[in-house]
């Protein structure tokens, strides 16, 4: 059965390791939902997270592959963890002047915040979980959606690492 599973690396911060890991995933057939990567506190490393489709068996194969990839410090399929997991979009939406009011309210409501005022456009940052972020554009699609932008999903497992139960 192909579940979603949330991928989080820690791999050495040079050219090419993303293309090289995103290539053997694409080699093995899974599709990438999602796929964020920044430096750590350590600049000489990236922490990458991958949102991915599949079964159990075909990734714990996949994620043994990643582990013998000498630019990867440590992959983990973190979906069975308790994890922490964000989204940012930003998001252009027409706004005359009679549907500001209305806007800023549905902003406010989801703990965004208006970043720009253009004459005929508001453009509104807003960070959280994946169904929190399609909820907001689906109430935004009615006003018109100008543009959108996201940046993936970026998660982190809460506590200690490799100390289950602590927090």
């Amino acid at each position: 059965m192909k579940m979603r599973h949330v991928l989080s690396a820690l791999v050495q911060n040079q050219p090419g390791v993303l293309a090289h890991i995103s290539g053997m995933l694409a080699s093995r057939g899974f599709n990438i939902d999602s796929l964020a990567v920044g430096e750590t506190e350590n600049p000489d490393l990236s922490h990458m997270t991958f949102v991915v489709h599949g079964d159990d068996a075909e990734l714990e194969q996949v994620r043994k592959q990643l582990d013998k990839v000498v630019t990867v410090v440590r992959v983990e399929d973190i979906s069975s963890e308790d994890f922490v997991e964000r989204d940012l979009m930003l998001i252009k939406v027409k706004a005359d002047a009679g549907q500001r009011t209305e806007l800023v309210l549905l902003v406010q409501m989801f703990r965004a915040r208006v970043v720009d005022i253009s004459p005929g456009t508001l453009l509104i940052e807003i960070s959280g979980q994946e169904r929190k972020i399609e909820a907001f554009i689906e109430l935004m699609r009615p006003y018109g959606i100008v543009e959108l932008a996201r940046t993936g999903r970026i998660a982190m497992v809460r506590g200690i690492p490799n100390q289950k139960g602590d927090s």
